[in-house]
């Protein structure tokens, strides 16, 4: 698994992928060891147990046109430009069936917009489990690519999110959305 970790304007980020899939991202980090710590934490125990077969890439633009497109998209949407990450592989063969539905219809989620999770468990195909829909993305590894921010309590009130600066970051990345949306005059496939 290849790893790797860079400054955004929302903080520092850490990313591991295997085979061009990205299985695990961390945001908002104050610190470049803050990232590492944060990925490092959050991966499965498994891979923590196998750290040999870890490899911190030094200049992961360098090494790949896929590590480079991943980091120039998160950058950007960092800086508050409008990028849509629907092309992303994503690994998600530790999620259950019922855990892909609800990742995939987060993804759906258009850019500026948000949904409450008893909408999102619709989605999904899982009316009347939005408690459930909140697990599932509590323990979201890929966010803003699976952009779990988005989802909110009925009423609008924001609920919770489980990075750095928690409800404060899921705040200002609506903010950023809002705003980036607000300067387009047409938004389409985002």
């Amino acid at each position: 698994m290849e790893c790797a970790v860079f400054a955004t304007e929302i903080g520092w980020m850490a990313a591991a992928a295997s085979a061009g899939r990205l299985k695990r991202l961390t945001i908002g980090d104050p610190s470049r060891a803050a990232a590492v710590r944060s990925l490092w934490a959050a991966a499965p125990r498994t891979s923590r147990d196998s750290a040999g077969s870890l490899r911190w890439l030094e200049d992961p633009k360098a090494e790949s046109n896929w590590w480079s497109e991943l980091m120039e998209r998160l950058q950007a949407y960092a800086a508050g430009e409008v990028v849509c990450f629907d092309s992303i592989d994503l690994d998600l063969d530790h999620a259950t069936r019922f855990q892909r539905r609800v990742l995939d219809a987060c993804r759906r989620i258009p850019l500026g917009s948000t949904s409450t999770y008893g909408e999102l468990a619709l989605a999904a195909g899982a009316p009347g489990s939005a408690r459930a829909v909140g697990n599932v993305m509590a323990r979201n590894t890929c966010p803003i690519v699976i952009p779990c921010h988005r989802v909110v309590q009925s009423g609008g009130r924001l609920g919770g999110f489980s990075a750095p600066r928690g409800v404060h970051l899921k705040r200002e990345l609506l903010a950023m959305e809002a705003r980036a949306v607000g300067a387009l005059p047409l938004l389409s496939g985002c």
